[in-house]
């Protein structure tokens, strides 16, 4: 890992098209705005960058443009595993970059792409229908090919992570993600799955849903779910788990009585600390138990 001279925190003005190692070299502030997604609490967790390498300059680049991201890495780690971090359908605003920042923190090359650019920028839409409408129309196989292009440029070079050790981790409809790129993808290690639609229906976008994945599935996947949650029922959880289970395949669930959908997202009133808590221990257990993290 390239060393840098200090842990300095400011912003960087950076040329486009910047590789991943490239990144590694700059250091960035990040600002975000979250107009559907809400940020009504006062006590939003702040992680700061002391420690870390992190930034945003550039892009990935795809076959069809360069895929915006946020990306942080700790100082002076070579070869550290690398966690993608899949968002909610607001976009990449500031929640979801400070998570990146929460696993760097943890010793792991984190990024989040932005892998719904094509459809615009989320985090500027205020219509919640409108955003459904907008990420329902990204493809499963689009998905996992900017998925895929994500860790290529995350392990990509002598500075780069370790590929061996690949975790991803969602929100909301990053959930989803979870399980479908576990379905996708022999060389991830473990998916973490905070909530998420298990039995959407299906269209020609995304063809078949998490339960009728179940079979399929490449790596242990945790999920954690609230039984409030009103858009995933109790009886969907266990579906998706029977479905598991016939198929023979590594996971685990954890049901948190009295928390809604979104219990993990401190900048809403969803927020239900004791629990957000208590899953993100679970989480590093998990990754440290499947060799991801250290």
């Amino acid at each position: 890992m390239i060393q840098l001279m200090s842990n300095i925190e400011v912003p960087t003005k950076a040329a486009p098209d910047l590789s991943r190692r490239e990144f590694l070299m700059t250091i960035s502030a990040s600002a975000g705005c979250m107009l559907a997604a809400g940020s009504v609490r006062a006590d939003i967790i702040t992680t700061g960058t002391a420690g870390l390498m992190a930034g945003d300059a550039g892009g990935i680049k795809v076959r069809d443009g360069n895929m915006p991201y946020y990306a942080a890495a700790p100082i002076g780690v070579s070869k550290p595993p690398v966690i993608i971090v899949a968002p909610e359908i607001f976009g990449l605003h500031e929640y979801i970059k400070d998570v990146v920042r929460r696993i760097a923190k943890l010793g792991a090359l984190a990024v989040a792409p932005d892998y719904y650019f094509r459809q615009g920028d989320l985090t500027k839409i205020t219509d919640v229908s409108e955003l459904l409408r907008l990420v329902d129309t990204k493809a499963d196989a689009e998905l996992v090919s900017d998925l895929n292009t994500t860790v290529e440029w995350a392990t990509a070079g002598a500075t780069g992570g370790d590929p061996g050790r690949l975790g991803i981790i969602g929100f909301g409809r990053g959930g989803r993600t979870v399980w479908i790129y576990a379905s996708a993808n022999p060389n991830l290690r473990a998916g973490v799955a905070f909530y998420g639609p298990l039995a959407d229906v299906p269209s020609t976008t995304m063809p078949k849903n998490p339960i009728m994945l179940a079979s399929e599935m490449k790596a242990p996947v945790l999920g954690l779910f609230g039984d409030a949650d009103q858009d995933i029922p109790v009886a969907q959880l266990e579906a998706m788990k029977a479905a598991l289970q016939a198929a023979g395949k590594t996971f685990d669930f954890k049901v948190y009585p009295g928390a809604p959908g979104g219990f993990h997202a401190d900048y809403r009133t969803s927020y239900r600390r004791d629990s957000a808590e208590d899953a993100w221990k679970m989480m590093q257990a998990w990754f440290r138990k499947y060799n991801v993290l250290g």
